[in-house]
This record gives structure tokens, sequence and C-alpha cells, in this order.
């Protein structure tokens, strides 16, 4: 019998007293109501159906008392052939023995007194001679009859035998005919006592009854015990001991509650229970269900509360419970009461003790309880020793095994049938199925036969390592030795068969085992039904289903599921519903656990359905249950059910709002609806509910790393341990790499240290490569290093990933030595290095910046017979690369060619990439030329490196190219490609076109940058178009985007620019709203503002506020308001407000000396320049005026070391106060110190050393961002340099000659104009750029031929004038510093004639006033009578037109006239 879980509490009442005890009553409160009994079926055969065990009787074991009549042999039943030990037989004992008890003690007259006499439970009685005649008498009587009656054949009847009555039996002896028949055959004892009820002179008694019952009970025929005791019940008087054989026949089969039911009967009935009435209850409660904490003594004090006292047979009732459940802890508790309460245990009790000590594992504790045994006063029997033996057998320790047996046999007990099946238990646990057969077969030869359980135990040993046919022979030599298989054995081998997918042999075995009358139990139909829908075979399955129902038995959860899944595939609909009907009303399920069943089973539609009943009813939602529903939905995509049903369940049960939460989190990360599963889960917190709910955390770690949400993930982690929800070893790897990710290497290290410490192993080396990859990106090589050295502790062997990951943790931080030791170490130790150890050696070196060495290191790793991987030929060309090191780019890409490698588009993209960079546009569109032939396509990102190649160097019309290019093929141009053209656009002075390209950008969803709208802002200013300027600013400021003082700066220059001084005034308070306080550099363009403006005061009002604020001001503001006054002329203001400032503690440097020698070079007369020069003079600055004074080669030294101590500081302070100190130079006819200077300059760098082309054969020359003085003297300079080049043929006439000018203004002097007024005044035959401004062009051979003619290039030769004079020589107009007496002549022509070319203007210019004034006039008259030829032309040639076309139309109507008349 095998009995399944529950647990409850046995209470006793106390009821109204008798003499000898109080009347009480047996309650049972269980918590489970399933329970499984296993019933053994009948045979005739006993000895083929029963485990006998002789030495279990006291009379085997003390012969010499004589209680062959008190203690018959008893029977020894295997419930539980694998996993039980011998069992205990202290149940037998209290069935047995106490029906034994009840049995003598009835006596019904005085015949049976004296022929029994009364026996001593603890001696025999002595008796008369006369008595020990009788009792002879009887026995040969009993003898006599029981021998006749189990002689007769199946066919025969007992009446046949009793009818002839031969000898004269009183009651009493017909009571031992049947006791004595019913050991062999329940049948035959049956059949007596029925005859005796038909005859009409017996009278029943209650020992009859009794020993009929206990008769039934043995035999487990409870249903005709039943039914013997319902009709005798009325006809019988109630005596203690018939109730107490009934119920222990309930008592068997662990029926507590008939039990309890029958002990209420008997004290309504006035019979009042004893001390084997508690006993029989107490082993029927440890029966029913498994032992809960404390039960032992509870029951023992119920039963001392009842006014009873427990005795041996109660405490070996509960301590062999305690044995059957392995629970060592009530069993102690339960000896240490018997100890106290002074009951002497038996040798039972020890037994029992040491089988407890077996099961538990604690084979030492019995061995020491074994030899604990003489010294108490008992010598070990046989089950003694075989539960010993069973305790080593248990931990497969055959050693011990061997010497207990061994022990066993010397002290006469012999190996018996229970000793070898414990050992051939023991060997097909170990898998060592040989010897487990050898000693089968050395049992057979040793005499001993095997029993039902030898075999069970084989063939269950052999079906579970398939070995199934050798299961099925021992089965047929079972059949063979007559021993008849049991319900276990047929179970068995059944099972092998199923493992084995022997479906038909299954069947076979099944059919035949019910064929020979024993009927299946829940394990054989379970397998059975297993097997018929693993082959899916529905029908099968659903007729073994009614059956295995009908029968009283269910399949688990497992197999309901299994089913369920067949019959959805079949669309089985009627059948899922007869099936769910079952599951509710046969096996009692809730609703929640039948829709979890469903829905693994997928049936989904079912288990919505009954979920949804189930919350109609009321019932409350469990919480595993319904996430394991959400989590099948899940599985199988049917997310929208899911939440349907969340929603469902929140409307319709409030009570479970925090698990429908929980579920609700769950479902919507698996829909990846983050967002809103962190709402939810956020309002968790906010309404005060907490959830340990493993899954849902789970869940939101895994969404949150899957959509990077790392911030959420590490919140969602501390609020997990802080609430100690246990983590899995899922959610530490993910916050492993979560916190990696983050850049949090210490707390990633941290929690994988976390979870060894707790027994989860993180089996996944790529998360300690991730810790080491992150402590590598962040420079903490030492921790690393660390980290390394703690995993080469703990583990034998270090993945070759770790040793790789430390190399690049290395050569993150350049520690090429530190990568080196570690390749080392992998070529001496193992694993051997890969293409990765190689490249990150390659990378420290690379990171270190010892590109030098990369050729070194490969040719050792060439020498050690590693071969370059392309990824390491790969890795040293993006060095080179990113150090712009274009020659050995080329030098690795024709090395990585050569050795068979094919470029990759990476490669092509950073070549291309690095050939942009360094303005190789030969080399960048033979790179384009090379991929296209191989058969790659430029992408967009190597499109928008040429892009900006282009615009970088001003190629513009190349630039339109390539979007052109980008347009064609197809590519959507992204936000470099827009901000680059724009910035192209604005550069070309072109805002108009970038403004609409920009309006494109926005249609397209991208967004300019802001180097695009400041680059906007600022051509828009250049080309005076001033709203397009204010509309792009404000349109900046009303997005709220965040715009530093530079934008504000070039709106103050534009407004400057403009005009328009106000609105640079009011653009302080602007930048004071939006947070940007105004720096001095600031405060310098307003008053630069109005300076430009003539309003000196204005900036000197600003500079008075500045000064108001208490900040420490430097020479620039000052500088501002002084070059505002000197610019307006007002020079003695200007030398006052120098002398203030050296007042404050402020001593003028460059920025003041530039001021004043560029008020002085554009001073009107020269006693004026003399004036500004000597203040600074007075200063202590005297090199200007002595320029002008004395001998300027007798300064060259003074001026050189000046510029040396200018040429380090900020605001290009050398270069401003060069050019003004050629300005002054040129400007007062010292032409020569202005030449000295001027290449001073270049010689010192501080003007570029490519103003002049003529080395490079280039034959240009730039001069942008040079002073008017500046660019006259280098223009005068190129042309000596030119007239040379030209004796020679040089520039050759095929090419054009292109000066540089710009189109800036440098201090309101344009260089465009300047040098152009300079040309034209000369003759010369440049002329301006027609596709770009900015640019004079005139063709080599024009040039060469103009050097050698003209008479303005006669004498290029720059003299200094030997006095200064009186008036400055140069005058600025319009931004043009030009020749003082070439200003009327430029007036007149550029007033009246416009732009002219230049020899025009030169022949004009030359002319006195009054002939050119004639040649004006005559130029403008004659102009206007071309003009009116022109359109009198024009007019001609219209009506010359329109005539032919109409003669034409005449002569075809002529023509066509003609035909017609001809055809006439």
């Amino acid at each position: 019998m095998a009995a399944s879980s529950c647990s409850g509490a046995v209470t006793f009442y106390p009821c109204s007293s008798t003499k000898l005890c109080k009347h009480t009553s047996f309650s049972l409160h269980p918590t489970c109501s399933s329970s499984t009994c296993t019933t053994e079926q009948p045979s005739n055969n006993n000895n083929n159906q029963k485990f006998s065990y002789s030495r279990a009787s006291p009379s085997v074991r003390w012969p010499h008392l004589k209680l062959h009549e008190l203690y018959p042999p008893p029977q020894t039943h295997f419930t539980r052939v694998i996993e039980s030990p011998p069992s205990v037989k202290n149940e037998s004992s209290l069935d047995e023995n106490s029906v034994e008890d009840d049995v003598r003690a009835v006596t019904d007259n005085d015949e049976s007194r004296e022929v029994l006499g009364k026996i001593s439970r603890t001696r025999v009685k002595k008796m008369t001679k006369l008595a020990l005649k009788r009792a002879k008498d009887w026995r040969e009587r009993v003898k006599l009859l029981t021998d006749k009656i189990l002689g007769l054949r199946e066919d025969q009847f007992v009446a046949d035998v009793l009818d002839k009555r031969a000898v004269q039996m009183t009651p009493t002896d017909y009571c031992f005919v049947v006791k004595w028949v019913g050991k062999e055959s329940w049948q035959r004892a049956l059949e007596v006592y029925e005859w005796l009820n038909l005859r009409q002179w017996y009278s029943p008694n209650a020992r009859m009854l009794a020993t009929v019952l206990a008769i039934l009970g043995k035999a487990n025929q409870e249903s005709l015990a039943v039914e013997i005791f319902t009709r005798a019940e009325v006809s019988v008087e109630n005596t203690v001991q018939v109730y107490n054989a009934m119920m222990g026949v309930y008592a068997r089969n662990g029926r507590f509650s008939k039990v309890q039911e029958l002990l209420d009967v008997m004290r309504k009935r006035g019979c009042e229970p004893d001390l084997v009435s508690f006993n029989t209850l107490i082993n029927a409660r440890l029966k029913a269900s498994v032992m809960v904490p404390n039960l032992g003594i509870e029951l023992l004090n119920e039963v001392r509360i009842s006014g009873l006292r427990p005795d041996i047979i109660t405490y070996n009732t509960l301590i062999s419970a305690c044995s059957r459940e392995s629970n060592l802890e009530e069993a102690l508790k339960v000896y240490k009461d018997l100890e106290d309460r002074k009951c002497q245990p038996d040798l039972w009790t020890y037994n029992a003790m040491i089988s407890v000590y077996g099961r538990c594992g604690l084979s030492d504790e019995a061995e020491q309880l074994f030899k604990e045994l003489e010294s108490k006063g008992f010598f070990p029997d046989a089950v003694t020793y075989n539960s010993l033996l069973f305790a080593f057998a248990r931990e497969g320790n055959v050693k011990k095994v061997k010497e207990i047996s061994d022990e066993m046999v010397k002290m006469g007990f012999g190996k018996d049938e229970m000793t070898h099946n414990t050992i051939i238990h023991m060997y097909g646990k170990k898998g060592q199925y040989e010897l487990a057969l050898q000693l089968y077969r050395d049992m057979k030869l040793s005499g001993r036969n095997p029993d039902v359980v030898t075999y069970t135990v084989l063939i269950d040993s052999l079906g579970k390592v398939d070995r199934v046919s050798e299961a099925a022979n021992v089965m047929s030599e079972m059949l063979d030795a007559g021993v008849k298989p049991t319900l276990r054995t047929y179970s068995a081998l059944i099972c092998g068969y199923a493992k084995a997918g022997k479906r038909v042999e299954a069947e076979e075995t099944f059919n035949y085992m019910r064929r020979s009358g024993i009927r299946p139990d829940h394990l054989a139909y379970s397998v059975m039904l297993d097997i018929s829908l693993r082959f899916n075979e529905s029908k099968k399955a659903v007729v073994l289903y009614r059956e295995m129902v009908h029968d009283g038995f269910s399949p688990d959860h497992a197999l309901f599921e299994t089913m369920l899944r067949v019959l959805g595939r079949e669309k089985e609909v009627e059948n899922i519903g007869k099936v769910v009907r079952d599951m509710k009303e046969l096996c009692g399920m809730n609703h929640q656990t039948i829709s979890s069943i469903l829905v693994k089973s997928e049936c989904y539609d079912h288990a919505a359905e009954v979920l949804r009943l189930a919350i109609h009813n009321g019932c409350e939602l469990d919480r595993e249950n319904l996430l394991s529903i959400l989590s099948s939905y899940s599985l199988s995509g049917r997310h929208s059910e899911a939440l349907e049903l969340l929603e469902f369940l929140k409307e319709h049960d409030s009570e479970s709002n925090s698990l429908i939460t929980e579920a609700l989190i769950t479902v919507l990360c698996k829909v990846n609806r983050l967002d809103a599963a962190l709402k939810e889960y956020i309002n968790t917190w906010r309404f005060g509910f907490f959830s340990n709910s493993k899954m849902m955390y789970e869940s939101l770690i895994h969404s949150c790393e899957e959509n990077e949400r790392f911030a959420e993930a590490s919140q969602v982690f501390s609020d997990m341990r802080f609430y100690n929800v246990e983590s899995s070893e899922y959610v530490y790897r993910c916050m492993v790499l979560i916190y990696c990710k983050m850049g949090f290497p210490e707390t990633a290290h941290f929690i994988a240290d976390q979870a060894e410490n707790k027994g989860i192993v993180i089996g996944d080396f790529s998360v300690y490569v991730d810790i080491i990859e992150t402590y590598g990106r962040l420079k903490f090589w030492q921790k690393a290093e660390s980290f390394v050295g703690n995993l080469k502790q703990r583990c034998e062997t270090v993945d070759r990933k770790i040793w790789n990951a430390l190399i690049q943790a290395y050569a993150a931080s350049g520690c090429y030595e530190r990568a080196r030791a570690v390749f080392n170490t992998m070529m001496r130790d193992g694993p051997f290095p890969t293409v990765d150890s190689v490249n990150g050696l390659l990378q420290a070196l690379i990171v270190d910046g010892r590109l030098d060495e990369l050729y070194v290191v490969i040719q050792e790793l060439q020498d050690m017979d590693f071969k370059i991987s392309k990824s390491s030929i790969l890795l040293m060309l993006d060095a080179f690369a990113r150090a712009g090191n274009i020659f050995e780019v080329k030098k690795t890409y024709n090395g990585m060619k050569a050795a068979g490698y094919l470029p990759t588009m990476h490669l092509y993209r950073v070549m291309i990439g690095l050939f942009c960079k360094g303005k190789r546009v030969t080399d960048v569109e033979a790179m384009v030329s090379e991929m296209e032939e191989a058969g790659f396509k430029p992408d967009l990102s190597i499109w928008n490196s040429i892009l900006k190649l282009y615009t970088g160097i001003e190629d513009y019309k190349s630039t339109v190219q390539v979007y052109q290019k980008i347009q064609e093929a197809g590519l959507q141009p992204d936000e470099d490609s827009y901000n680059t053209l724009i910035i192209m656009y604005c550069r070309d002075r072109r805002p108009e076109e970038g403004l609409s390209l920009m309006h494109e950008m926005r249609k397209l969803g991208l967004e300019p940058k802001l180097d695009s709208y400041k680059s906007l802002i600022s051509a828009s200013g250049k080309q005076q178009l001033l709203e397009q300027a204010e509309e792009l600013f404000e349109e900046l400021r009303s997005k709220g985007r965040k715009l530093d003082r530079s934008f504000f700066h070039t709106m103050m220059k534009i407004y400057r620019d403009s005009g328009n001084h106000c609105k640079a005034e009011n653009l302080l308070s602007i930048m004071k709203e939006v947070g940007v306080e105004p720096s001095i550099a600031t405060m310098h363009l307003l008053m630069v503002s109005y300076g430009s403006s003539g309003q000196p005061h204005e900036a000197d009002k600003v500079l008075n506020n500045l000064k108001e604020t208490g900040l420490n001001l430097s020479t620039l503001p000052y500088s501002s308001v002084i070059d505002a006054y000197l610019k307006n002329g007002d020079y003695n203001i200007g030398i006052q407000k120098l002398m203030e400032m050296q007042k404050e503690g402020l001593e003028p440097d460059h920025r003041i000396w530039t001021c004043f020698i560029r008020a002085a070079s554009l001073s009107q007369q020269t006693s004026e320049a003399i004036l500004l020069l000597n203040a600074l003079r007075n200063t202590g600055f005297d090199l200007p005026i002595r320029l002008l004074a004395e001998k300027s080669e007798l300064l060259v030294a003074e001026v050189d070391h000046c510029l040396e101590k200018l040429q380090p500081l900020e605001d290009n302070a050398a270069f401003n106060f060069v050019n003004a100190l050629v300005d002054l130079s040129w400007a007062f006819e010292l032409r020569a110190t202005a030449s000295w200077i001027f290449q001073l300059a270049v010689k010192k760098s501080i003007y570029c050393h490519d103003v002049f082309r003529i080395a490079d054969k280039d034959w240009g020359a730039d001069f942008r961002k040079l002073s008017g003085g500046s660019a006259l003297v280098g223009l005068t300079l190129w042309l000596d340099h030119m007239q040379d080049a030209s004796l020679e043929g040089y520039p050759e006439s095929s090419k054009s000659v292109v000066l540089i000018t710009g189109t800036a203004e440098y201090n309101r002097v344009s260089l465009n104009s300047t040098l152009k007024a300079c040309l034209w005044e000369m003759g010369s035959p440049f002329l301006p750029c027609k596709t770009r401004s900015g640019l004079l062009v005139a063709k080599a051979h024009s040039l060469r031929m103009w050097l050698k003619d003209s008479p303005f290039c006669l004498d290029l030769e720059l003299k200094d004038a030997p006095s200064l004079p009186e008036l400055n020589s140069m005058q600025l107009i319009d931004g043009c510093f030009i020749r003082r007496g070439l200003v009327p002549a430029f007036k007149d022509i550029t007033e009246r004639l416009g732009i002219v070319r230049p020899k025009k203007f030169a022949r004009l210019a030359l002319l006195p006033a009054v002939k050119r004034e004639k040649a004006i006039q005559a130029d403008i008259e004659g102009g206007k009578e071309k003009l009116e030829k022109m359109k009198k032309n024009f007019k001609l040639r219209r009506m010359n037109t329109r005539k032919f076309l109409k003669r034409k139309y005449v002569r075809r109507d002529i023509i066509s006239k003609q035909g017609k008349n001809r055809l006439k």
C-alpha cells in the first residue's frame, strides 16, 4: 500500500468517562484530500503472492517460550519494491497480535474457558492434567478438519466435509478451524463461516466474527469484510474486539476516516475503546498521510489524556511510521518520550530505529546502535542484520555490505531472500547489472529460491537501462519457476518497454497482467496511457483513460497535459471537454490548475474559458498558475490574447491587483512594450505594492537590456536586491553585461563575485571577457590583470578569449611589453595565440604611438611562423591613416595587394578619407577609379569625404559635380552631405542657394548643424542680405537651440558692417536673456561697431561701463575706443585716452601700437602721422617714429627682435603689427623699408611662405589676409620675380596665371579692389575670373609680353624716398588703398564708365584731366550710338525674318494652286 502525502492533525475530544477510561473521539483536519491506495489481488496460492519472512516471528526467535499460538508467523508485504528497505513489521504485530488478543478474550461459555484457559501475554500459564488432555483433544479436532478442508479440490465444497460431522466441535473449535484455514485460503475460511451461519443450531458470536474479519483484512478483502460486519452487526453484541478487528481491516489500507467513523459508532453504542483501538487508529492515521512535525508526540499525549498509557506497540507503530517516511527527527522525539516514560523498548524498537537511521543515510549511527544492542540485553536477529545491511547498501558501500552479510552468515542466520534482494537492488542502483545478475544466479545455486521481490528488482533495474530484452528473459524465468508476478513486477516490465519505445510489447504485457486477474494500478495505467499518446493513438488513449478513471485512478498533471495536447491536435473538442470535467469533478482540481494544464497543452480557448469562469465564480487567482498561463501564451506568440485576459482579470478581480500587475508587466516586456511595462512597474511602488516575482524582475531586466535602457535595468536590479528577491544565474549574467556596457566594470566584477559566493556558477566565459574588455576601455589594466589572476587561481585552465581580452586591455593603454608577456605565456603554456592575440600586440604599439616598430614586430611574428592576416594589415593601415602618414599608407596598401589580399570597402573608405584630409585630389580620383574597377561602388561616406575635399580647396564646381553623382547613384544625401554643401555655397558667396538647400534638407527630416547656420548667417551678412541673416538667427532662437557667443558676435559684425548699431547694442540684452554673459570680446565688438559707424563717444561709454563693473580690463577695450577715435580723425582724444590708460596702470602693448601705426598710415599729412607716432614714443615705444626719421637699414635687428616678442602672443599680434608697419612705410614712400619688413615677416613665418609660388612653377600668388600696403609690396616683388621668369620663357603659353586676392576686407581695405586698381593703372592683362570671385586671371603669353614691353615694368625696384613727403602718398577710397595722384582719375573713370578693361583704364588715367573728360564723354556718346545702332539692326533683322516667312508661305500657296490647275 502506498499513501499520497498529506498533512493533518489528530485531536482527541474527551466525553463522558467510564471506570476504565474516558470516552474519546478521534477527528482529522486534512489539508490534502487526495490519496492513492494500492490493493493486492487475492490468490489461492499464497506462497506465490506474498513474501513470507519466518524469522520475524517471536516464536522462531525464542522457541523455548512456546509462543506458536500467541505469535503466529507474520506476513511481510513489499509495497515499494525499489525504494523501501525491509520494513520492520510493528504494524504486523499490531494488526495480528491485537486481533489474537481479542479472540482469546472472547469466551462464549464455560467449556470454551476450560478448553482454552486464560493465556497470559507475558508467560505460559500452568495447566492441570485434565486441561492439558482437553487442549490436546481440541487441537486434534481442529487439525483434522483443517487438513480435510484444505485438501479439497477446487470443484469441491466445504460442506462436503462439515456435513459429515466426523468429530464433535465446540464454537471455539470452529473459531480455530476458521483461523487455521484462513492462514492458507481466505476463501475456504469464508466458506466455513458461511456454512456455520446457515446452520440453525449455530449461534453467531463475537469471537468468530472477529476471526473472520481478521482473515479478510489480511487478504485485503475490505469489501467482503464490510459486508460481513454490516450483516452480523445486529446479531452480535457490541464488543470492543469486533470493532477493533473491523478497524484493523480499514487500517491496513490507510482508511483513517473509516476507522475514525467506526470509533464514533462504538461510543454511540456504549462500547468503550481500549488501547488496541487507539493503536489501530494511530496506525491508520500514520498510513493515511505523512507525519507532520510533532505529530507523534501529539498522538502520545492525546492517548494519555484519554486515560490510557501507551504501550510498546504504540511506540513501535510510531517509530515504524517514521522509518517508512525516513523521518529521523520525529523518530528521535518518540524514542526520547519512550525513555522518559520508562517504557521498556524491545528488539523491534531497536530494529525500527536502525531502519530509520539507514533510511536517512546515517549508516554510522545505525551501526553504532547495532553495536549497543548486546549491552541493552538484546541479540540481533535477521531483521536487525538486514536493516543494517540496507543502510550501507543505500549508500552503495559494497565493502561494508559484504562485511555485514558475512557476519550475518557467521552468526547462523544465513543470507536469506531479503539479504539477496537488498544487495541485488544495490547493484542495480549502481549500474552494476552484471553483478546483480550474477548474484541472482548465485542465489539460485545456493538453494535460495528467488521470490517475487527478487525478480521485480531485476526487471526494474534492467528496464531502466534499456536492457528490456534481458528483463523479459528474467520474467520468463520467473514464470518458469512458478513465482507469480505481482502488480509491481508487471509495472516494472511495462515501464521498461515504454522507455524503449516498444509499444506492442508493452500493450501485450499490460493485457496479460489484466487477464491474470491483477488490476492495474496508477503507475501501470499512466505508463500505458503515456505510450499511447506518444504514438498519437488518441482513440486507444481515450479508451484506456476511461478504464483508468473507472478503476479510481486519475492521470497526473503532466499526463493530462500530454493527453490534452494530442486531443487538441486531433481537434477532439468533445473529449477535451470530458477530460476537463473529470479534472474538476474526479481529481478535484481548481480552475487555475485546469487552465494552466490546458494552456500548456496549447488548448488556449478552453484555458481562457476555464479561467474566466473561475474568476466569475469568485475563485482566488493562483500566482504561479497565472504566470504559467501567460508564459505559455507568450511562447506561442499570442501576446494580444494574454493582454486581453489580464485586462479581464483587472476588471473582475480587484483583490489580485498585485498579481495581475506583475503578470501584465511580464507580458508587456515579452511584447517589447517596455515603456508601458516600466509605467506599470512604477505604479506598483506608488500604490505600495511589493512584488517578489522573479519572473517579473527577469522580464524587466531582459527587456531593458534589449532596448539598451541600462539605467532602468540597474534600478530594477537594485529593487530586487533591496527586497531580497533571489536572483537567477541569467539575471546575474545580464547585469554583469549591463554594467559593463554602462562603463562600471567594478560593479560588474562585484556582481560576478557575489553570484559565485552564492554558489551560482556563471559558465559563460563571455561575461568575464566583457569585464576585462571594459576595464581595458577605461584604461584600468591593473584591475583587468588582477581579475585574470583570480580567474587563473580558481580555474584549472584559462580560456583563450580571456587571454586575448587581457592583451586588448593592455593594448588600450599602450602597454606593449605587458601584452607581449601575456603573448609569450600563451606561446609557452597554451592556449596558442590567434589572430586576435597578434592584433592586440599591434594595437598596443599603435596606442603607444610606436608606429615605427610595427614592421619590426611583424617581422618577428613571421619568423615565428605566424602568417600575417588581412585584419592585421588593415589595423596597421588604419593606424597610419589616423596618423596622416600617407606614404606608409600607400606602402602598406601596395604590400597588402602584393600578398594577395583584396581591398575591402572599409579600406577604400579609410584611404579615400585620408587622401581627402591631405587634399590629395589626384590620389582620391585614382582610388575612386580603382574601386569602381574592382566592382565597388562608392558609398555615401566616401562621397561626403570628397565633398569636403573639394569644398576645402574651394573647387566648388567639382563639389557640385560630386553632388550630382550622389543623386545619379540613387543615394540619399545625409546630414553631412547637406551641411558640406551649405558651407560650400556660403564660401562661394551664394547664401541663397545654401538656404534653399537647407529647406530641402528639412523636408527630408534632417536638421542642419549649428555650423551650417553660422556659415549661412555670416555669408548672408557679407552679401548684405541682412533680413535673411536675421531670419536665420531668430529661427534658431525660436527653436530653443543653444547658441554660443560666436553667433551673437557674428550678428554684431553684420550689424556693424550694415550700420545698424542699435541692433548690435540690443544683442547684449538678448544675450543676457538666453543666459550667455557678454565677454570682453563682445564689448570689444560693440565698441568696434560704434567706431566703424563714426560714434567713438558711444564706444567710450561702453568702456566706462566696463570700468564700473570692476573687471580687470586688458588693453583690448582701450584699443577699440582709441581706434574708434583715430579712425574718426580725433587724434588728440585718442592720444588723451592713451594717457588715461597709462594712468590707470595699463602699459600700451601691441594692440595700442598697431592702432596708432595704422592710423598714421591712413593720415592725410605727415605731421599727423608724426604726432601719433610721437605719442607712442612718449609711452616708451619709439620704433615706428625711428623708421620714418632714421635710416631703416640700421633698425632691422630691432624690428626682428620686436617681432620675436610679438610672435608668441595671441590675436595675431605679430601679423597685425607687420601689416601696420608695411602700410606706414609704403604710405610715406619708404618702399625699400616696406620690402625688407615684408621679407622679414615671410622669413619668420608671420606671412605665409607660399605668397609667391614661383619656385614651384605655379607662377601664381596668394595675397589674402595681407593689408593694402603689404599686398602692394608683395605684388611688386612678385612682378619682379615674374619679369625674370619671362626672360626665360615662363610661364608657358598654355597656362593661365592666377592671383588670389580674396573677397574679404582688412581694416576697411579690400585687397581685390586695391590690387585691381594698381594693375589697371599699369595696364596689365589681368582680368577678374568669370567663375569665381576674388581671383584675377591672365593668360601666360599676354603676361609675358606685358612684363617685357610695359613701361611700368621697366623699373620694379623698391626704393625709399630721400625725405618724407608732406602728404600721405596713399589714400583709402571705398575700400581701395590707391596712390593719391590716381584718385581723381579713378573717380572719373569708375563713376562715369564703371568697370573698364585695364588697358583702357591705364590709357584714360594717363591723360590730363581735360583730355580725359573729352575721352570719357566721347566714349559715353559712342556707347550710346552703338546701342542705338544695335537696336536698329535688331529691328531690321526681325522685319527681314517676317518677310522671309511670308514669302515662303506665299510661295507654297502659288505652288499648290499651280498643281491644282495642272490636274484640271
